[in-house]
């Protein structure tokens, strides 16, 4: 099923095509939130194909190492606040591999993390005609097995083995040449095919390159106004994209352990963050977890240009690192995009409602209602019940099921019309307050 923006009803596939705007006056079951994907430049682990990754599983047999180690910062940093990582391995890299006698040991994976493994041959104890062979990474054994000689060995998480005949004892004979390797452009195209199928909420692009930026900008677009799939992508230093699909991030953050990040490393949890946001939630003033100062600083005056200007950034409060404003890139203003929609809190709660609605028209109405009356008001109660739900837990305010919703025949037999008022509810960002003193 696809979906996203309607000028015409011209459309050809089956689908739910939903245009949000604003009035000309100001405006101001849910499905579940909390996923982010990312594709990283790694060290280990399978590469060109989607990895999920919770937030408590257990990163090393995956992706080579622990979820503490300075590698996999990125991927630590994302779920901090993200329920559920999509995890791109962009580079195959080399294999790294080590010859012992006729027996030959390859990495499972390319990267730098094989030169970190070894292998160890030694006589059995019990029986002195067979073999213990042990892998080894960081000295740290991870898998042994018994046999006769290099036919019997079997393969494991860590290594493959070739080779024929008997086996060489060795101490421990580490493997070598396993090297990252570049990525070019082609490798993010083949991961936009590869997350286009999955749900998810927000991209995480942790890169500097222009270039890469302005094709991950062109995607969110065709996902969210094409597909009907609305996402966000968060890249860093990146204003010009002017577009609600689009988060940048200006600043980085001092860890309370000295560990500086960049505004691409912070990339990481400001995505896992804007996933991981309710629809009533905004970040504003959030803490970034475990931060205690931001880097760069800015003056006041910068600040308020950085934020003019579309900026997501950070500033320092009393011995933390706080979000000074959840808003995304939106800059140009129409009547159909006022400047509510350059509130992340506000577009998650328009983009959840049209992911409800997209969910629930495939799942429970295409191809098994028909499109008359009944059918229609039958879908009408759905539309009803997932925004009282909104309303319930104060995403939006002020909905009137018997005025602000209509769902009507289209032009075609087999077309529905869905037209709805919603008004979210914003955060209180700004007090003015006049003190008098009598």
């Amino acid at each position: 099923m696809t979906g996203g923006n309607w000028t015409v009803q011209n459309k050809t596939r089956p689908g739910v095509y939903i245009n949000f705007k604003s009035e000309r006056q100001a405006i101001g079951t849910i499905g579940e939130r909390g996923i982010v994907s990312m594709p990283l430049h790694l060290g280990w682990g399978p590469a060109k194909q989607i990895i999920e990754i919770e937030g408590s599983s257990d990163t090393f047999d995956v992706l080579g190492y622990a979820i503490t180690a300075p590698q996999l910062l990125l991927v630590r940093e994302a779920l901090k606040r993200a329920r559920t990582l999509l995890l791109y391995r962009l580079n195959a890299g080399t294999k790294a591999s080590a010859a012992i006698g006729d027996l030959t040991v390859t990495a499972k994976h390319g990267g730098v993390r094989g030169n970190d493994i070894k292998i160890v041959v030694e006589h059995n104890i019990a029986n002195n005609t067979k073999y213990d062979v042990k892998t080894l990474v960081d000295n740290v054994e991870v898998h042994s097995q018994t046999v006769s000689g290099i036919d019997d060995l079997v393969d494991n998480g860590w290594v493959t083995f070739s080779g024929s005949g008997d086996l060489t004892v060795t101490a421990g004979t580490a493997l070598s040449g396993g090297a990252n390797g570049t990525v070019t452009a082609q490798d993010y195209l083949d991961y936009m095919a590869a997350i286009e199928v999955h749900d998810f909420q927000t991209i995480g692009l942790t890169v500097t390159d222009e270039m890469t930026k302005e094709v991950f900008v062109s995607f969110a677009k065709r996902l969210r106004d094409e597909e009907g799939k609305k996402i966000q992508v968060v890249m860093e230093n990146y204003p010009t994209a002017s577009y609600e699909g689009v988060i940048s991030v200006k600043n980085g953050v001092v860890l309370a352990d000295g560990t500086t990040l960049t505004a691409a490393q912070a990339v990481a949890w400001v995505a896992g963050a804007t996933a991981g946001a309710a629809a009533n939630e905004s970040l504003t003033y959030t803490e970034y977890d475990g931060a205690v100062d931001v880097s760069p600083k800015y003056t006041n005056s910068q600040i308020v240009s950085a934020l003019q200007e579309g900026e997501f950034l950070f500033t320092a409060s009393n011995g933390r690192a706080v979000v000074e404003q959840d808003i995304n890139t939106l800059t140009t203003f129409t009547p159909e995009k006022n400047q509510s929609f350059r509130k992340n809190r506000v577009l998650r709660v328009l983009d959840q409602l049209a992911n409800d609605y997209k969910r629930v028209f495939s799942e429970s109405y295409i191809g098994k209602v028909p499109n008359d009356d009944d059918g229609r008001n039958l879908f009408k109660g759905e539309c009803i019940n997932i925004t009282n739900q909104y309303q319930n837990m104060n995403a939006i305010q002020n909905f009137d099921s018997q005025t602000d919703i209509e769902v009507l025949p289209g032009t075609d037999s087999d077309a529905i019309v869905v037209n709805q008022w919603v008004q979210p509810v914003d955060s209180i960002e700004k007090i003015y307050m006049t003190v008098t003193v009598r």
